[in-house]
């Protein structure tokens, strides 16, 4: 399994941006879908996004479409998610997943490894 490292998260006013980072390591990174998940206090987990294997598609769950967008760079073996326009939310604590195969998955249980995850704070 590789482990993966988030980074990025922080304290943001409504209308700003982030750009979350992800770490990967003990695996080659082209080998696996990646995806971003969020958990906020009270609530289940959700999914953001997900990219394939090459980075030439992504998904994003509706609320999040046209203001994140997800990314790769499997030579650095990290991917990206870029946050605009956040709401308060959006506050939540941001997570990074990979799925070894080539099948995007939009489900949590369909991801083999997580990163400790990385708090982001939208104030209104």
């Amino acid at each position: 399994q590789v482990q993966l490292v988030e980074s990025g998260g922080g304290l943001v006013q409504a209308g700003g941006s982030l750009r979350l980072s992800c770490a990967v390591s003990g695996g080659t990174l082209s080998w696996y879908i990646m995806g971003w998940f969020r958990q906020a206090p009270g609530k289940e987990r959700e999914f953001v996004a997900s990219i394939s294997r090459s980075g030439d598609s992504a998904n994003y769950a509706e609320s999040m479409k046209g203001r994140f967008t997800i990314s790769r760079d499997n030579a650095k073996n990290t991917v990206y998610l870029q946050m605009n326009s956040l709401k308060p939310e959006d506050t939540a604590l941001y997570y990074c997943a990979s799925r070894f195969g080539s099948t995007p998955a939009a489900l949590g249980k369909m991801y083999d490894s997580w990163g400790q995850g990385t708090q982001v704070t939208v104030s209104s």
